[in-house]
């Protein structure tokens, strides 16, 4: 045994502060760690000047502006910014450099001067006027600066701050004004309040603001902060209660009802400190030790362990101290006024490890070899200890002892809670979770297995905590519902404590901060008619996890939790929600990892971009301006978005602030981009991000416009071949019935004229050798003739033959069937015949037309030689020429003689009507050595 007494008091003075503070500095990406000048901007951006440049802060990143990336800026100390009422920022500089935002970019209109700009008055019309710390007065109007040595009426408010030591405006008829020693709140030039010396003494005023009342907040140089009321009282801030430095150089208070105070830096730190009203407090007697376990008793004291090192017991603000076991872990105070403490350790189980009850006056073991990580009560003074091995239980007068040969499974028990009508749940490190009820243990289906905590209601429904797997609800009908912090919202997914309060919000401790879920938003996610919790963080320091019970909801109906830093004390009917919509805007546009220009420094992206058929990837980058999250919290705003043409719905965001999207279709989208606060209210008009992706030429209108009218004139043309084609076939088929019917009629003519006119002469002789039989000269002539007229009709048949036969359908066929003929029909003639041909005739096709015709007129040729010419020589020669051929009979006869007589016989006409017939010519002259040449031109292709 040993005396705890409070070893915490005193080590956090910060606990007595009504403010939280957090910083930033250059470890969270401030340039430079003296701010000089603050100021936010109407879209809510708030702009901070240092030695190293200025930046624009979202509430969670610093985007920084110095002289290597900013042109137009004459100096990187930034002692001056302002927003005047059309939105424009100006940046005064160290050297006396007055820059102003145009554009999007930062044009400067006043180099290097005299005097540096402290302060800035602006009015509608547009005209800004701009002091000097020479106390020269500038004025911007027409777009240009001048300087203005005439007093006039409209410049009356700056001669008041040159006046007095600093003029702070808070409404549009109200200021401050203050002196070395006095403030004064002036209405219409009446002074209606007269606060005499001020507290600050002696130290400097550096700068000066209002909050969102109009009250006074004045920084000083090297005594903090004074945070006025409306009576004169005063809040003192400094470094003993929070503050950063003491040494303030810059105020601001943002519309989220933030004050940010602007260090100086060096060896005491410095940057940039938000300071708000606490909705929380750390009890100064609870405070500067980890805490693990809290309970209240029946007499209304509050019992905290203090992580295996102490035991404190808190009543009406007033600490006491009591002889406790060591390593104290969990404690417990039951309805039957009992205390029970709890012992662990991070080794074995020793001798003395175990549960220790109040007697009055010391606390005496109950049970021990075990360490004890859970306590819980069911009936009133019926207590059970979740032990390293088993579950134990206290009625009042004895012990029950469950373990594995009662069904429970081997391993730590860590969460317990009891459940209506003595019920108890059993919660397991590894094996989930088992219920006791009627003495018989059951194992009890859980969606995980590791139970951290656990929170049992009069319905009979449970919250389950994991270490590792979010939060789970059990309905009283033994239904399941998890939420996770990747689908549903949660803020974090190791659970270390539970609790609900009185108007059934549920709040939920874990290593990430404290945050509480509203319980319409639980309902409406355990009903199945919304998917994300609406989660409000209000402390991001690590809530304490391991001990049962953890937290506690005190008669009061106030909650208290167990942190790193002590016990921290909430009062869930004070509470007030950050009802600010977040300003969301876009950042930055990346198209295949090159940002493009478009962002200018007030009001981000601009509303288009065009993407090519080439871009792969398109990366928007956006920020919610957010300020009251507490630091550290990694989801102080939630966002939500959607490409309208190509999604359904909107996604969930955490902690990402950017989207990347790839491939996208061609088309037209519009980017939208919504977020919430850390209390969930939420921007539903966000930013927008119009986005054309061009088409490939393949795709562009004119393209298919003109693909289409090629296909069309394709088909149009395939359509005419083939009908063109089809109609050929029928005139060829037409043709060739044409041409056999002509052929038909031309053997049926041959044979009628030839073989009909040589058979009807035969049939003659017969006749006539029959009626002259008696006369035997006459029949041997008859019989002569009727030989004759056979030959010839041989011949003629031949002739027909020949032509029908489609063998025959070449040059060299009718060559030689000519030649043969005109040798056998000189020789009958007694006339000397010599053929001229050419070695070796082409195999080339000739129609059957043209064959008959070109043969008949070359007989008619030949037999014009035998009887008109009286030649005694003949010669067929034949010529090839490229597209035609010439077959020419000459003879040494008497010559043409009379050739208008000749012309109209019918040979003649036959032979150039035969020539006209396939397109050929027919030429009849006078030999070179006298006779006749007679020439049968016949073209080859046609």
């Amino acid at each position: 045994m040993c005396l705890v007494v409070m070893l915490f008091w005193g080590q956090r003075a910060a606990g007595d502060s009504a403010f939280t503070i957090d910083n930033w500095n250059t470890a969270d990406g401030l340039r430079q760690s003296s701010v000089i000048t603050l100021t936010q901007s109407r879209l809510g951006w708030l702009w901070v000047g240092t030695v190293n440049g200025f930046a624009r802060f979202d509430g969670t990143t610093f985007t920084p502006f110095n002289v290597n990336n900013t042109p137009g800026l004459a100096d990187n100390v930034v002692s001056f910014l302002f927003e005047d009422a059309q939105t424009n920022l100006w940046v005064g500089t160290g050297n006396g450099a007055l820059s102003r935002v145009e554009n999007g970019e930062l044009k400067t209109v006043r180099p290097m001067g005299n005097g540096k700009v402290t302060a800035a008055f602006d009015y509608p019309d547009g005209v800004v006027w701009f002091v000097t710390d020479t106390r020269e007065i500038l004025c911007w109007r027409n777009g240009g600066l001048e300087l203005t040595p005439v007093v006039t009426p409209a410049i009356r408010s700056l001669l008041v701050y040159l006046a007095f030591h600093l003029y702070v405006p808070s409404h549009p008829d109200e200021s401050w004004q203050l002196f070395n020693n006095t403030i004064r709140r002036v209405q219409k030039n009446t002074v209606i309040s007269d606060w005499g010396l001020p507290p600050w003494g002696q130290f400097d005023i550096t700068a000066a603001c209002t909050d969102d009342a109009g009250n006074l907040i004045v920084g000083t140089k090297g005594n903090g902060v004074y945070w006025f009321d409306a009576a004169g009282h005063f809040a003192h801030i400094t470094k003993t209660n929070g503050l950063s430095q003491d040494l303030v150089l810059s105020l601001c208070f943002d519309r989220e009802k933030n004050l940010w105070v602007g260090l100086d830096g060096g060896p005491g730190g410095g940057g940039l400190d938000r300071v708000k009203k606490k909705q929380f407090n750390y009890p100064a007697h609870l405070a500067g030790g980890v805490a693990q376990s809290i309970t209240e008793d029946t007499m209304g004291g509050i019992w905290s362990t203090f992580n295996l090192q102490g035991l404190v017991r808190v009543i009406t603000n007033a600490p006491q101290a009591f002889p406790a076991p060591n390593n104290a872990w969990c404690v417990l105070a039951d309805k039957a006024s009992n205390v029970w403490v709890g012992t662990s350790g991070q080794g074995l189980a020793t001798s003395s490890s175990g549960l220790y009850r109040w007697t009055g006056s010391s606390f005496e073991p109950a049970w021990l070899g075990h360490r004890i990580y859970a306590l819980a009560e069911t009936l009133p003074g019926h207590v059970w200890a979740g032990l390293d091995s088993g579950l134990a239980g206290f009625d009042g007068s004895q012990w029950t002892n469950y373990s594995a040969k009662d069904g429970l499974p081997a391993g730590d028990i860590k969460a317990l809670a009891g459940g209506p009508a003595g019920t108890l749940w059993v919660g397991t490190d590894q094996n989930g979770l088992y219920l006791l009820k009627d003495g018989q243990l059951s194992a009890v289906a859980t969606p995980f297995g590791d139970v951290s905590t656990l929170l049992a209601q009069a319905d009979g429904s449970l919250w389950v905590g994991s270490r590792v797997h979010g939060l789970a609800y059990r309905s009283p009908a033994g239904q399941w519902k998890q939420f996770a912090s990747t689908l549903n919202g949660l803020a974090n997914d190791d659970i270390g404590s539970l609790l609900l309060d009185d108007a059934g919000n549920l709040w939920v401790g874990s290593y990430e901060g404290l945050v509480w879920i509203d319980a319409k938003s639980l309902a409406e996610v355990i009903a199945g008619t919304a998917k994300t919790l609406s989660c409000h963080t209000l402390l991001a320091r690590e809530c304490s996890a391991g001990a049962q019970p953890s937290a506690l909801r005190s008669v009061e109906g106030k909650l208290w939790f167990p942190t790193i830093e002590g016990v921290v004390q909430v009062d869930p009917h004070t509470l007030l929600l950050n009802t600010n919509p977040p300003p969301v805007v876009i950042e930055a546009v990346l198209v295949d990892g090159q940002e493009l220009k478009g962002a200018t420094f007030a009001h981000g992206w601009g509303e288009l971009v065009t993407l090519t058929p080439e871009n792969e990837q398109l990366e928007i980058r956006f920020t919610a301006l957010n300020f009251s999250a507490p630091k550290g919290v990694q989801f102080g705003a939630h966002f939500k978005y959607w490409l309208e043409g190509r999604d359904k719905g909107p996604t969930n965001l955490r902690s990402e602030r950017s989207v990347i999207l790839n491939h996208l279709a061609p088309g037209r989208y519009v980017f939208h981009v919504i977020a919430a606060n850390e209390d969930g209210i939420w921007n539903e008009s966000g930013a927008s991000l119009n986005i054309v992706v061009e088409p490939p030429f393949w795709r562009k209108t004119s393209f298919i416009v003109l693909v289409s009218l090629i296909i069309l004139g394709v088909l149009a043309g395939i359509v005419y071949l083939v009908s063109t084609a089809k109609l050929k076939r029928q005139l060829r088929a037409a043709r060739q019935k044409e041409l056999i019917e002509t052929e038909r009629a031309r053997i049926a003519r041959d044979l009628h004229d030839q073989l009909g006119a040589n058979l009807t002469q035969i049939t003659l002789l017969g006749e006539m050798a029959e009626m002259d039989k008696e006369a035997p000269e006459e029949v041997a002539g008859h019989a002569q003739q009727i030989c004759d007229t056979a030959r010839e009709t041989t011949r003629s048949l031949d002739e027909i033959v020949w032509a029908v036969n489609p063998s025959n359908d070449t040059l060299e066929g009718l060559i030689n069937y000519a030649c043969k003929y005109a040798q056998e029909y000189f020789a009958l003639a007694g006339i000397s015949y010599r053929a001229e041909l050419p070695a070796g005739l082409p195999p080339t096709p000739i129609l059957p037309e043209v064959r008959h015709n070109v043969f008949l007129a070359f007989k008619e040729a030949v037999n014009n030689v035998v009887k008109h010419a009286q030649a005694t020589e003949a010669r067929v020669k034949l010529q090839l020429e490229a597209d035609r051929f010439v077959l020419s009979v000459t003879d040494n006869g008497v010559g043409l003689g009379d050739i208008s007589g000749k012309s109209l016989r019918n040979g003649m006409k036959n032979m150039r009507r035969r020539l006209t017939d396939v397109q050929g010519e027919f030429e009849i002259k006078p030999g070179e050595a006298g006779g006749t040449v007679a020439r049968l031109l016949v073209p080859l292709k046609k």
